[in-house]
């Protein structure tokens, strides 16, 4: 049988991938990630080309904020180099020579905003890394260095012991983290507290990926925007304590948000203005009454209704007054000596 030739007519319109990037690299990134990266080599040379981050997210049917995040990872691999103008806005994009992940001395890339993470100091790395992977050596540097650019300081002990406890001992993933600090700054939380009880939450409720999480947030900020707007605050963010009260209403008691909304409103018709004290005193008698859905309200609302009628009705009762004077006692008079004291007197 004849051998088949196979001709390519179309060899100039191509993109091509290093075995490199295929072995070393894109095994162990995010697919969304793999996406943009294959996307900017796409348009690398197309002169035509006018890219910009909403144009990627759009042609990737995702946010800026999943495009910047996979610009960062990209950075931090040693794979391209951003360039930012004076208003931080990033202005270029540069391809530049992948290190390689199998060599125990990775090469230097010429990275300006996020260098080799290789290169980072070692003392803000804890003792426990030696004992891990080289992988998981470079993904914890990282972490470490992208959680110094979200708070915008050099991390504490503190606060990369943090960091390096989700991500060794509670097995929280590079993707995870890293959106678990975004998600955190974007809501004006920099506290590594705060961090940390949003990362046990999300571990308590076994999420797991990013995807997870953001389904999860998008229920947390419906939760609390719908409460504030049934208080009638609008145009702001929650504060700490009223999301305690929030998370306390839809997670220790498990209410619905509609019995939460039915609180709210009893709370402004009762005190014409917003207070989650209030709101809190009647949701835990509602807890107390094992309260699950409005018709159980309802039931504790006729209830009410009759006990108070009945105590009504009693109040207007007359009192009866039972006379019986076989109840008194006599008095002990000596009527002998009276007669004759009377008597004496005349």
């Amino acid at each position: 049988m004849k051998t088949l030739v196979l001709k390519n007519k179309y060899q100039s319109n191509v993109t091509l991938i290093t075995n490199e990037f295929i072995d070393s690299h894109m095994p162990k990134a995010n697919g969304e990630f793999v996406k943009v990266f294959l996307f900017l080599l796409r348009h690398l040379n197309d002169p035509c080309a006018n890219i910009t981050i909403p144009t990627i997210a759009d042609c990737l049917d995702n946010t800026e904020k999943d495009i910047l995040r996979a610009l960062r990872y990209w950075e931090a691999e040693g794979l391209i180099c951003v360039e930012k103008d004076e208003e931080g806005r990033i202005s270029s994009i540069e391809m530049v020579k992948a290190p390689c992940a199998s060599s125990s001395t990775p090469t230097k890339t010429p990275l300006e905003i996020i260098p080799d993470v290789s290169s980072l100091p070692v003392q803000t790395v804890p003792d426990t890394i030696p004992l891990m992977s080289f992988k998981a050596q470079k993904e914890l540097k990282s972490l470490l260095y992208i959680a110094e650019q979200y708070l915008g300081k050099t991390l504490s002990s503190k606060e990369a012991d943090v960091i390096t406890h989700l991500y060794v001992d509670l097995k929280m993933s590079y993707d995870l983290i890293e959106y678990l600090l975004e998600h955190c700054i974007d809501n004006g939380h920099k506290n590594i507290r705060y961090i940390q009880t949003v990362a046990f939450s999300w571990f308590k409720d076994g999420i797991t990926t990013v995807t997870q999480a953001k389904q999860r947030s998008m229920v947390y900020n419906k939760n609390c925007y719908t409460v504030l707007n049934s208080f009638g605050l609008k145009n702001r963010a929650p504060a700490d304590s009223e999301i305690e009260f929030i998370e306390k209403w839809t997670k220790k008691f498990s209410f619905s948000i509609d019995i939460i909304q039915e609180a709210c409103r009893r709370t402004i018709a009762a005190t014409h203005q917003p207070s989650f004290e209030y709101a809190d005193t009647i949701l835990e008698k509602w807890h107390q009454h094992n309260v699950k859905k409005l018709s159980d309200i309802e039931s504790l609302d006729i209830a009410f209704r009759k006990e108070q009628e009945r105590k009504k009705i009693n109040e207007s009762k007359p009192r009866e007054i039972t006379k019986n004077f076989n109840n008194f006692d006599a008095h002990p008079y000596d009527w002998d000596t009276l007669e004759q004291q009377l008597l004496n007197s005349n």
